[in-house]
């Protein structure tokens, strides 16, 4: 096997980030981004135009590899998600949107027409 001479480098974790702060974190820990799919396009590439989240990587955080090392990711972008998704143990939301209609507690008539005495 070959020796490497490089700097080690400990990977940050980048879990629940958006994709450019992950980036930026990675940047400044000595190691890069990458595409789980080795014959697919950059990770970069993947996350452009739109805001995505970062949802898994390899190696976990806290490894030590060489210095720009690459990490493997998975993105998705905002918005995407399950939207039924319920953490175990809980009710779904409720459907009736009743709760979410404000009540108004007073009107302001703005179409009243001001007489020339009101000046």
């Amino acid at each position: 096997m070959v020796e490497r001479f490089a700097k080690a480098a400990t990977v940050p974790d980048v879990i629940g980030l958006p994709f450019h702060v992950g980036r930026e974190l990675a940047y400044a820990s000595g190691v890069t981004l990458a595409n789980p799919d080795p014959d697919g396009p950059p990770i970069s590439a993947l996350a452009w135009p739109g805001l995505f989240y970062i949802t898994a990587q390899e190696p976990a955080a806290g490894t030590t590899v060489y210095q720009w090392d690459s990490v493997t990711i998975e993105i998705i972008e905002h918005g995407t998600a399950e939207t039924m998704a319920v953490p175990d143990g809980t009710e779904p939301p409720s459907e009736d949107a009743t709760h979410a209609i404000p009540q108004r507690e007073s009107y302001v008539d703005l179409t009243d027409q001001m007489d020339s005495s009101d000046y």
